[in-house]
């Protein structure tokens, strides 16, 4: 399940980005309105968080692009702005819902599972893809019907992505972005640590990956079953 998360608070998008990840949601996380609207086509989510002062191109303005474009995808728009006429107009405009900062996470994450059972969509489940099978409840993975295999937090980030994008190859920026947040964007080096890691765990053979492969010049490709050919 998806959640793209739109904020130039770098710090707060990383506080929040926790917060959702640690509960078992993919954060696609985007610091202004262009940036959002092209994950937004990209990615699909399944709920928006959206903050209102936005640079470049305003939270309304995004608002408003995702909303003429038909889509009924749940936003709630996260602002300092308190005022009535605020709440009205970005509720008039589409918005789902309306948290003012500062807001604890428990809260956050209330208004999230609200608006994803509104939407008919239900609490982060378990991920089934070819020989796997992610439990974001016990953070394990099955493949091929092993005994669940326990993931560490960064093992399971990188999976979820990995997993929800099967067959795609997903650039480091990317993959970082998502286990790390922003402040560990383009640390290739942590990233290909953290690969050899879960290779260990997944694969017959990490030396010779049949699932999680390199793809040079990009980043990393999961494939769902072994020994598939390249595409």
């Amino acid at each position: 399940m998806k959640i793209l998360l739109v904020d130039d608070d770098l710090e707060l998008l990383g506080l929040v980005s926790f917060a959702l990840r640690q509960t078992g949601y993919v954060v696609i996380e985007a610091p202004d309105g262009p940036a959002a609207l092209k994950a937004f086509e990209r990615e699909g989510p399944d709920l928006i968080i959206l903050d209102y002062n936005l640079p470049a191109m305003s939270g309304l303005e995004v608002l408003k692009s995702v909303r003429a474009g038909g889509s009924r995808v749940p936003v709630m728009m996260l602002t300092v702005r308190a005022s009535e006429e605020d709440q009205v107009r970005a509720l008039d405009l589409g918005a789902d819902d309306y948290l003012t900062k500062p807001f604890s996470p428990r809260t956050l994450l209330a208004r999230v599972r609200a608006l994803l059972r509104r939407s008919g969509v239900e609490k982060p489940a378990t991920i089934s893809a070819g020989d796997f099978l992610l439990d974001p409840e016990g953070q394990a993975v099955c493949v091929l019907g092993s005994v669940p295999i326990r993931l560490t937090r960064l093992e399971f980030r990188l999976l979820q992505l990995l997993l929800a994008n099967e067959g795609h190859a997903l650039p480091v920026e990317r993959l970082t972005g998502h286990v790390w947040g922003y402040r560990g964007l383009g640390d290739r080096q942590l990233l290909k640590q953290l690969v050899h890691r879960l290779r260990q765990k997944i694969e017959r053979d990490p030396a010779e990956p049949e699932y999680l492969v390199t793809v040079p010049g990009i980043g990393y490709r999961l494939r769902a079953r072994a020994g598939r050919a390249e595409e």
